[in-house]
């Protein structure tokens, strides 16, 4: 079971747009270093929805390479084709990926059965370990609690991450679905409640900004440590909200670029973050301690 602080890595990218995988390496030894658990590499804040398919499978296959097992890597290779979704995951799952990250399929707006049969096929033909992603707030689709239990029968779908920022409808998830079948939060500013509520682990963008502070919390919160949980998230909490004052990735490639360990570039549509919210991210950097 992958438990902790998972970190959703940015990808590096040089001024001209391409990917650098120098920067990548960097930042692998540095979540290692700094405590991170595992990685999740090309998901949402990776900007997969801008990378090549050649690009993708490249990152994924580098972040596998630069871990060497060290910790886990969970491939993100969800997508709105059910043929494209399934064609990521073989390829993530053939270059060693420990788990795939699949997001609810976003724009065409499946029904509820819909859903479950596009996650039974990509799970039955691969037989990697797979996580569902409900992120409503960006796919315009919700994964319903009865179908994600539905999906979590298949022996190989073993969790969820739960952007939903709803705390009860993820402890009812975590109460009625198998003790196998594991919750991961996808908003830091829930994450501490839904990991003592029962959940293992987030799947966290704070934690590109602030990896060692972001495992100590998930260690704690896990443990059921509520007060040592509560003192680390409060130091945590205005680096949480920062990180979405603009679109994610936005701030969490600017705060990395602040500690030097990136450079501050995007793809369009994506633009840098603009001065006013510097000041707010680094505002919550200082008080966080990491710059």
């Amino acid at each position: 079971m992958i438990t902790g602080s998972i970190v959703a890595t940015v990808t590096p990218m040089h001024e001209d747009g391409s990917v650098d995988l120098e920067s990548l390496a960097e930042l692998v030894e540095h979540h290692i270093a700094s405590g991170t658990d595992a990685i999740v590499s090309v998901g949402t804040t990776g900007e997969s929805a801008t990378l090549s398919h050649d690009e993708h499978h490249t990152v994924i296959e580098k972040t596998i390479q630069y871990a060497s097992g060290r910790i886990p890597v969970i491939a993100g290779t969800g997508s709105n084709s059910t043929a494209e979704a399934l064609e990521l995951t073989k390829v993530a799952s053939e270059l060693g990926a420990d788990a795939c990250l699949l997001v609810v399929p976003y724009y065409n707006k499946p029904t509820q059965e819909g859903l479950y049969q596009h996650f039974r096929l990509i799970a039955e033909s691969v037989p990697v370990p797979q996580i569902l992603y409900n992120v409503p707030g960006r796919t315009s689709v919700d994964l319903h609690n009865s179908t994600a239990i539905r999906l979590s029968q298949i022996d190989n779908i073993i969790g969820i991450k739960d952007a939903t920022a709803d705390i009860e409808r993820g402890r009812l998830l975590i109460e009625k679905s198998p003790d196998d079948f594991v919750s991961y939060s996808g908003q830091d500013t829930h994450a501490m409640d839904l990991m003592l509520a029962g959940g293992k682990g987030t799947i966290s963008v704070t934690a590109n900004a602030a990896p060692n502070l972001m495992h100590q919390m998930c260690t704690a919160a896990v443990a059921g440590n509520e007060d040592k949980a509560r003192e680390l998230n409060d130091r945590l909490l205005p680096l949480h909200e920062a990180m979405f004052i603009e679109s994610n990735p936005i701030p969490a490639k600017w705060a990395l670029s602040e500690q030097g360990l990136i450079k501050n570039s995007l793809r369009l549509p994506l633009v840098p973050l603009t001065e006013e919210a510097q000041f707010h991210v680094r505002t919550a950097m200082i008080y966080t301690g990491v710059l």
